[in-house]
């Protein structure tokens, strides 16, 4: 059986990346050990945002922000799962990511994340914010 590769173009990447829900964040900590983590995000201009929320956390010493500042190096999945396998497709953002508490990214990543996601309209994460660096994009698609 010979595997068929379907990449998917730049303007639906666009697309899937403004109307996307939720994604997967990946780090690295300080011994090479991968940390995912479920986000919810906004994109604009190369950059994407993610931000630290008021939803109950065990700390506000995040996993993911320190292992940013040790590691810059993060990947983002977006993923669409349908028992219909020729409705499958995902993305992949490697970048470099940095934390963010005050400042002009800090408000235009707060300002993207409330205009997505009616929750914060009410509520605006505090932050900190990450902002990620896309340095290179992979994407399939079953059709």
């Amino acid at each position: 059986m010979q595997a068929r590769r379907c990449l998917i173009d730049a303007e639906e990447i666009t697309r899937r990346l403004a109307e996307t829900r939720s994604a997967t964040l990946g780090t690295v900590d300080h011994t090479g050990r991968p940390h995912l983590v479920p986000i919810v995000f906004a994109y604009r201009d190369g950059r994407l945002y993610t931000a630290v929320d008021h939803k109950p956390k065990s700390t506000n010493r995040l996993k993911r922000l320190r292992n940013i500042e040790t590691n810059s190096a993060v990947s983002v999945l977006l993923d669409h799962y349908d028992d219909d396998w020729t409705r499958l497709w995902w993305i992949r953002v490697d970048g470099s990511a940095r934390v963010i508490a005050s400042g002009p990214a800090f408000r235009e990543g707060i300002a993207l994340l409330t205009r997505k996601y009616q929750p914060y309209e009410d509520q605006p994460p505090p932050g900190p914010v990450i902002e990620i660096r896309v340095e290179t994009i992979s994407a399939w698609s079953a059709t």
